[in-house]
């Protein structure tokens, strides 16, 4: 399989992921469901939080242990250290979008959905990681699962907001 393919596979397979998910949850059936929502929003950021400390932790000990990027150098590209930097800044901006996102589908949905969109957004930041040290193109399905399920659940609290 060609590469554009298998990242428009891995693609496919998030946005299925996202919609599953949403889906699943039954979040779109539930009214609002009142509580704190900095510590709902802050806790469902906790399990993404705690993926990018380790991204964080195995980047440092890779630059500890190599010579050429102790100082912090730019990573050889391709190199392991590389591919653990990109994966590192892409959970860093999926992140912050997620907390920009996140209390909207709050708001819409309820705490134990934010809970369960965190729980699983890390699980796809993993995806992403492992997928991108086996081969760039099998990242696209954690990339699209974590990136995808932000989209679809803010277009879902949208309307779940303008119908309510």
């Amino acid at each position: 399989m060609r590469k554009r393919a298998q990242i428009l596979l891995g693609m496919a397979a998030g946005l299925i992921w996202a919609v599953g998910l949403l889906l699943w949850t039954g979040s779109a059936f539930r009214p609002i469901q009142w509580g704190e929502p900095f510590r709902a929003v802050s806790s469902a950021l906790a399990p993404g939080g705690l993926v990018m400390l380790l991204m964080i932790g195995n980047l440092a000990r890779r630059r500890f242990f190599d010579d050429t990027i102790i100082d912090g150098q730019a990573c050889a590209p391709g190199s392991r250290a590389d591919i653990d930097q990109k994966v590192l800044t892409n959970t860093m901006e999926q992140l912050v979008l997620a907390a920009c996102v996140w209390p909207f589908v709050w708001k819409a949905m309820g705490a134990d959905t934010i809970y369960a969109v965190g729980f699983f957004f890390a699980v796809s930041r993993i995806v992403f990681w492992l997928g991108y040290h086996v081969s760039p193109p099998l990242r696209a399905f954690g990339f699209a699962a974590g990136f995808y399920t932000t989209v679809v659940f803010l277009a879902a609290s949208t309307y779940l907001d303008l119908v309510r």
